[in-house]
């Protein structure tokens, strides 16, 4: 199964390092960010969890929770969580979902069906597919998938800014230009007519004829 933005995140079942969750039952009514990692104890995954475990605040304050996967079981899991908090200084508060049998990999289309059905033996090399990203809104809906290499550690501040821009444009019929950050103009998008714009957002400027921008609402 290929996952695509607005499709259903597939809901599953799956024990992690604070107990058993029923993924749409967990993620209620706002945000989650679920991220993945190919294998404990690897270097890069390893400043990644910890970077996150920094940013736990961030995430709160915006409504979404964040949630990790790894495709070993829940014991080294917590091993893992002593070496982050070394390496990092940040302690791992959110939890990290045990995927010894590869069943959520295959399920989120991040390891192929022939894979196998168990951890055991795979090198992380195996697993390498295993690290994307997936902010799902409260609609339980994909809003956004990025994955990258292995070699590639992940920009979480990229990630913070997209879930601003992806609850921004939820709430208003505007979209945000590249390199955009909180606070500044949007994009009045093309379905809005020039008079409801006036009406919506008040003074826009056209920078093209399908181009308006204005400020963002409610700065």
């Amino acid at each position: 199964m290929t996952l695509r933005i607005n499709d259903i995140a597939p809901d599953f079942e799956a024990e992690t390092t604070q107990g058993t969750i029923k993924f749409h039952d967990w993620i209620g009514d706002g945000y989650a960010v679920l991220f993945s990692h190919p294998k404990d104890f690897t270097p890069v995954c390893t400043t990644e969890l910890g970077y996150m475990g920094g940013m736990l605040d961030e995430f709160a304050k915006r409504g979404a929770k964040v949630i990790g996967i790894s495709v070993d079981p829940i014991d080294s899991h917590e091993k893992w969580k002593k070496d982050i908090e070394l390496a990092t200084g940040n302690t791992v508060d959110y939890p990290l979902i045990g995927d010894p049998e590869l069943k959520i990999a295959k399920l989120y289309d991040m390891l192929p069906a022939s894979a196998g059905n168990t951890s055991e033996g795979r090198t992380p090399a195996d697993n390498q597919t295993v690290r994307s990203v997936f902010v799902i809104g409260p609609d339980k809906k994909i809003k956004l998938v990025l994955t990258y290499p292995m070699t590639t550690g992940r920009n979480f501040d990229e990630i913070l800014r997209a879930l601003d821009s992806i609850k921004l444009t939820a709430e208003h019929q505007v979209a945000t230009p590249a390199q955009w950050k909180q606070g500044e103009d949007v994009i009045i998008v093309t379905a809005v007519s020039d008079e409801d714009a006036v009406k919506r957002f008040g003074e826009f400027d056209r920078v093209l004829p399908y181009l308006r921008k204005t400020s963002q609402p409610g700065s």
